[in-house]
């Protein structure tokens, strides 16, 4: 083989080579969007909130406003009607949930995710709103998912389809991006086909 031909397939050889190591521009800045986003322990949201699922055979839906404020060792979650009516709150800390549904009696359980599913009709999964509401949780493998704009869905353990849409930047300096909109998808047995689709429009942070 000719010199100059060996010299030119070496070099493109080596191109190569350097061109499969260099990770897209795109999944960088996702890594440093995921790795500069920190979790919050204590946190103030609030926004809108729509849900359809299936209820004796028949396709229902329900849309209104929601506030979501959580510690460290409680969240309380209040679900409003699209005119401002409190239709439902939830007390949760780490023992014991409590739901009260207007004009009725509290109901209380261990398992909040459990007792709002049997109250409601359909499944409001609380203890991973916790996380997810921030773009934070953990995969079908228990591996951590941070999601940021180019990274934006994944499937839970208990089997929620996530997926985050939509995103918006935060007063912050440098500005950091943060979820805006959030849809989740589960196959249940009580309710069918669940779809949750939440809209984040206020975060406050001590």
């Amino acid at each position: 083989m000719p010199r100059k031909l060996t010299a030119i397939l070496i070099m493109s050889t080596a191109l190569l080579g350097a061109c499969a190591s260099i990770t897209p521009p795109t999944e960088q800045a996702s890594e440093q969007v995921a790795s500069a986003r920190k979790y919050q322990e204590a946190i103030t949201l609030g926004g809108r909130l729509s849900v359809q699922y299936q209820k004796d055979d028949k396709d229902e839906a329900i849309h209104g406003s929601f506030t979501w404020k959580q510690s460290q060792d409680r969240s309380s979650i209040a679900i409003l009607s699209p005119l401002g009516q409190i239709l439902a709150t939830i007390e949760v800390t780490h023992d014991n949930a409590t739901l009260i549904q207007s004009g009725q009696a509290p109901r209380s359980a261990a398992d909040v995710d459990l007792l709002v599913e049997q109250t409601l009709g359909w499944p409001l999964p609380v203890s991973g709103l916790r996380s997810w509401l921030q773009g934070f949780a953990n995969d079908t493998n228990n591996k951590k998912f941070i999601a940021t704009p180019v990274n934006n869905k994944v499937t839970t353990r208990d089997g929620w389809n996530i997926q985050y849409p939509t995103w918006e930047s935060d007063q912050q300096s440098p500005p950091q991006d943060r979820p805006k909109r959030i849809d989740l998808e589960r196959q249940t047995e009580q309710a069918g086909k669940v779809a949750i689709r939440i809209v984040l429009d206020t975060w406050q942070t001590p």
